[in-house]
Parts: structure tokens; C-alpha cells; sequence
């Protein structure tokens, strides 16, 4: 599968569709409505009551739309690696390795808002990358952070990407203290909306605008399968990092500042999982991005292929378990 993949031919967009088909056909035999937390934020509330109040409260229509928008995610992610150039030959392990990760652990298959915060958060990464050859960032950087703010009124907790934004412009750009304020004004725009329309409904407390932040440890996996997805993902991080830090002098300097953006971007993602305890693993999905990228470079840069193989076979197999048997 990973030779397969590990070629860029146009007909791998419908093979990667049947990929997932295959790991996340579970979703459709036990389709489950979303479940709103107190994490959740204004946009996602509304959202969910519009796609509610227009299809109803049917599971299956969600696990059509999770599945939807996994692909797409897997296809995006896939197309911005190729872009940047992240691996040396343009390929769909990236978008295989989205789609094998996000099937670890069965919460990261339901509709959420963090699944939401996902979309956003590629996109954002991918012009975070482009800030590096940028001769007219303002207008960049303002969409960066604007992005930020809009995944923030998704999920509470997604507020910690302004930390992301903050190391892209480190990372990626020259210190300007004016590109600072322009970020953090695109994060706050999305606010001031918000505020006009808690005024106009009588809304307007600051406890609406501003919620309580708390930091907690997340909850300790509740079943061995949880702990061995959570295993897989750490040993193919652990691998991945070893191999992009063995390639690293191979690699443009813009490449280079993706490989730590995407870092940095693991880090923040584990505090936004720190931020106001969930009852569910759902909100840990905002990890998946990177991981993504780190399993590629497991699938990708090894000589020795058998290794690679055996790995994914083994994680395509606790996957096929996990789903189907369990």
C-alpha cells in the first residue's frame, strides 16, 4: 500500500477514497449524533442547529458529513505537502497517513467542533508556510489570524493557536512589531462581530465573550485499545522526527521552517487538549494534523522498506480490529 501511494498517479485520489472507505466504514453500521460539550463555541452551536434544523437529527447524515470531510482534509493536506514540497517527490502518503491516523482512536470519527478546527488549521498552516517568501505579508498575516479567531468561536479551547500564529511569525518571518499587532487584530475581528450580535440580543456579559480558561490533565485512557492507538501514534511520531531530523540537511530552508512549524504546531495542539477537560477523546483530533506529517516521513524516508511496511500493516490491522471486531 505505501508503494502504491508512494506514487503520484491521478487515479491514487479515488484509491485514497476507497482507503478510507474501507478503515472508516464502521461509522455508517453505528452512526452517532454529535454530541455539543461545554467547550463548544457560538459558530459550532450554530452550525450544528442549522444542519440540524435542515437535515434533521439523523446519525447517519453526520456520519456522512464526518466522512466527507475527513477525505477532503486528507486530500487538502495532501496537496499543500505537495506544494510546499515537503517530501522531495510529489506523492499520497500524506493523505493516506490523515487518513490511517484519524481512524486510530474511534472519537476522532465523530462530527465535533475540533474535527471543524481541523479544516481551518490546514489551511492556516499552509499560508503560515508561505509567510517565509512573502514580500506583502500584512494582508497574510491578518487571514492567519483571522483563521485563529474563527476556529476559537468553533472551540473554546482552539484559542492556544494564537500561540501558533505568533511562532509562525518568529519561525517564518523577520521580528516587525507591526505584523505582531496586524496578527493579533485578524484573531480578534471575529469577536467584534460577536459582540454586536450579543449586544443586539441582549447578551452582552464578558463571561460570554471571554470564558473560563482552566488547564487539567487529560483523562488517563480508558481501555487497551485506546492505549495501543495512543502507542502507535507516538511510535510513528518518534520515527518520523527521526528521519526528518536525519534528511534535514537535504532540505530548503523553507522546508526546514515547515518541518518546525509543524512541531511547534504538535505542541500547541497538546494545550489545546490541556484546556477545560472533555469527556471524550474527540477534541485530541487537533493533534492529527501533525502526525500525519510525521508518519509520512516514517512511510517515506526509510531505505530499508520492510520496516515502513510492517508498521503500516500493523496499524491498518488494530484499525480493521478496532472498527469492525471490538
Amino acid at each position: 500500500m505505501i508503494g502504491v501511494f508512494k506514487q503520484k498517479n491521478p487515479r491514487n485520489a479515488f484509491l485514497l477514497f476507497l482507503y478510507a472507505l474501507v478503515l472508516k466504514f464502521s461509522i455508517f453500521l453505528h452512526p452517532v449524533l454529535p454530541v455539543l460539550h461545554k467547550e463548544d463555541n457560538y459558530f459550532y452551536r450554530f452550525i450544528l442547529n442549522t444542519l440540524g434544523s435542515l437535515f434533521g437529527h439523523l446519525p447517519i447524515f453526520f456520519s456522512f458529513l464526518t466522512f466527507l470531510l475527513l477525505y477532503i482534509q486528507a486530500i487538502l493536506f495532501n496537496r499543500i505537502c505537495t506544494y510546499h514540497k515537503l517530501l522531495p517527490k510529489p506523492n499520497f502518503l500524506p493523505g493516506m497517513s490523515y487518513i490511517l491516523v484519524t481512524s486510530l482512536l474511534l472519537d476522532w470519527n465523530h462530527f465535533s467542533a475540533p474535527l471543524l478546527v481541523n479544516f481551518i488549521m490546514i489551511w492556516s498552516w499552509h499560508r503560515m508556510i508561505e509567510l517565509y517568501n512573502n514580500n506583502h505579508p500584512v494582508t497574510a498575516i491578518f487571514n492567519i489570524g483571522l483563521l485563529a479567531g474563527l476556529a476559537s468561536l468553533l472551540y473554546i479551547p482552539a484559542m492556544a493557536f494564537l500561540m501558533l500564529v505568533l511562532f509562525a511569525l518568529i519561525i517564518m518571518r523577520p521580528f516587525r512589531i507591526q505584523e505582531w499587532l496586524v496578527g493579533f487584530l485578524g484573531f480578534t475581528s471575529p469577536y467584534y462581530f460577536l459582540i454586536f450580535l450579543l449586544y443586539f440580543t441582549g447578551q452582552l456579559q464578558w463571561r460570554n465573550i471571554l470564558p473560563d480558561i482552566v488547564f487539567t490533565i487529560p483523562a488517563m485512557p480508558t481501555s487497551i485499545w485506546i492505549s495501543l492507538g495512543l502507542m502507535l501514534l507516538l511510535i510513528h511520531f518518534m520515527l518520523g522526527g527521526y528521519f526528518v531530523q536525519k534528511n534535514l540537511n537535504k532540505m530548503l530552508i523553507q522546508v526546514r521552517k515547515a518541518w518546525s512549524l509543524l512541531l511547534v504546531y504538535l505542541i500547541v495542539a497538546v494545550v489545546v487538549i490541556l484546556i477545560n477537560k472533555a469527556n471524550s477523546y474527540e477534541n485530541w483530533i487537533v493533534m492529527a494534523v501533525p502526525f500525519a506529517a510525521f508518519y509520512t516521513s516514517a512511510y517515506y524516508f526509510p531505505e530499508n522498506k520492510t520496516m515502513p511496511r510492517l508498521l503500516h500493516w500493523l496499524c491498518f490491522l488494530f484499525v480493521i480490529t478496532v472498527n469492525y471486531l471490538v
